[in-house]
């Protein structure tokens, strides 16, 4: 797998945060982005970097358990309407893991466009569950593929960039459609999660530990 160093953009490159030997589980990261950019990602890449710390959060409560935990990067900036990049990028990232490690359970960890991108994503076998962070839940985002499937989408109701109306809607959605799901709201953050950050990073990395529980 891709550790990284790269210049061109290159659809789900994966740059691996902590890598056991023999991986049982995975967990996999997706940024933020924007609505629209056919541009590859800028080099400095602020939405990847806000997900370090999550990664970190992740490895530690998970240490010990041979899991994977991995970042995803996109070929472009935005999700561009029917295409959809960046889901599709999460589903070449899903399909690299699979070459590499074989069928482990996965969990999809997600920001803003790159929530949208693990929930639309998460109908894949492997996928185990999601924890969305202030995701960008669209009114009549397709919910029929969750059947199934955990998730938990964490949101701050003052976010003035992506709605947590539309999160909790969603949630009403999927559970509808056969989905564990629940909306998680939190005090504070707003869209960056920069505000708070400690209880953003601690709450997503209990709830990715608790999915790889399940069974």
């Amino acid at each position: 797998m891709t550790r990284c160093r790269t210049r061109r953009a290159e659809s789900g490159r994966l740059v691996v945060r902590s890598a056991p030997a023999a991986p049982s589980a995975a967990v996999l990261l997706l940024h933020g982005g924007r609505a629209d950019g056919p541009e590859p990602p800028p080099a400095l890449n602020l939405p990847a970097l806000r997900m370090r710390p999550f990664a970190a959060a992740i490895t530690r409560a998970v240490r010990g358990r041979g899991v994977l935990v991995a970042e995803v990067r996109y070929g472009r900036r935005g999700w561009n309407g029917d295409r959809a990049d960046a889901a599709r990028d999460a589903e070449a990232a899903l399909a690299r893991l699979r070459e590499e490690t074989g069928p482990v359970p996965v969990v999809l960890v997600g920001h803003s466009m790159g929530g949208r991108a693990a929930l639309r994503t998460a109908g894949d076998p492997a996928v185990r569950g999601v924890v969305a962070l202030a995701p960008w839940c669209p009114a009549g985002e397709p919910v029929d593929h969750l059947g199934g499937r955990r998730l938990y989408l964490l949101h701050d109701e003052a976010d003035r960039v992506t709605s947590a109306r539309e999160s909790w809607d969603f949630v009403r959605r999927a559970r509808a459609a056969g989905a564990d799901a629940a909306g998680i709201p939190m005090p504070i953050g707003g869209h960056s999660m920069l505000r708070g950050a400690g209880l953003w990073h601690r709450r997503a990395a209990e709830l990715t530990a608790a999915l790889l529980s399940h069974g």
